[in-house]
């Protein structure tokens, strides 16, 4: 996959970003002191953003739009986090579920069919 098709590599700076959002850097560098987004670091020590960090920092603009404060925001960021991890759970343990309820479902035909052959 090239850098530029992934949504995870750090490639916008702060001037990019807010540019981008029609934001203050100033705001960016805030939702960053108070880990609300916190961005990689190039080597030079600037700030770098991902795609999925851009639109995380909009749906940021947007809740601190209608009064909402940081430490709220964040808040809500990591609850929605630990609800996409908790439903991949889920669905890893559904289609394990569904695994063993077919192996089951094999073992008892075969366990069936062996009780039926006569003994010779």
């Amino acid at each position: 996959m090239e850098p530029f098709e992934d949504e995870n590599v750090p490639l916008y700076t702060v001037g990019q970003v807010a540019d981008m959002l029609s934001l203050k850097q100033a705001f960016l560098r805030r939702i960053d002191e108070l880990q609300v987004v916190s961005p990689q670091r190039s080597a030079g020590r600037q700030r770098r953003y991902t795609r999925v960090e851009i639109r995380v920092i909009r749906q940021v603009a947007t809740m601190a739009d209608e009064g909402m404060t940081l430490p709220a925001i964040r808040r809500i960021i990591e609850l929605e986090q630990r609800l996409a991890e908790v439903a991949r759970q889920r669905d890893e343990l559904a289609a394990r579920l569904s695994e063993v309820s077919s192996e089951r479902m094999l073992l008892a035909r075969q366990l069936s069919a062996l009780l039926r052959k006569p003994r010779e």
